[in-house]
């Protein structure tokens, strides 16, 4: 296992997320290859989210754009949108992230990171902001 500072550093900043996440990792990648949640545990959340500098929501806000701009992540983007509302994140802070990427990674990125996040919306019980 990596190193245990950083996993159990990772673990606390994963929980803020969503409190099963850690949980869900590992049981998706136990029959194939378990480290690599121990890794996405250890390393993203243990070392560099934990890091000052940004405070979550703003990592969490930035995130959201990669994951937008790569076009090809929706999982991991629902997860993200989910964790960023419940640590505080507003519903059109992350509107207006996924928005601006139209401009920096083409319409049909932002077309497909909006579908996700009205999902993830809906999931989490949120109106869109045009009608909340």
């Amino acid at each position: 296992m990596a190193d245990e500072k950083r996993y159990q550093q990772g673990l606390a900043k994963l929980s803020e997320l969503d409190p099963n996440a850690a949980e869900h990792l590992k049981a998706s990648f136990q029959s194939i290859c378990p480290e690599l949640a121990d890794f996405i545990i250890a390393f993203p959340f243990g070392e560099v989210l934990s890091r000052d500098g940004l405070d979550f929501q703003t990592r969490e806000l930035a995130t959201i754009s990669a994951l937008t701009a790569m076009g090809n992540c929706q999982p991991q983007l629902a997860s993200h949108i989910q964790g960023a509302l419940r640590i505080g994140c507003k519903p059109q802070q992350i509107v207006e992230v996924i928005l601006q990427m139209a401009v920096y990674a083409g319409f049909p990125a932002a077309i497909n990171g909006m579908t996700t996040a009205k999902q993830a919306f809906e999931a989490e019980g949120i109106l869109p902001p045009e009608t909340a």
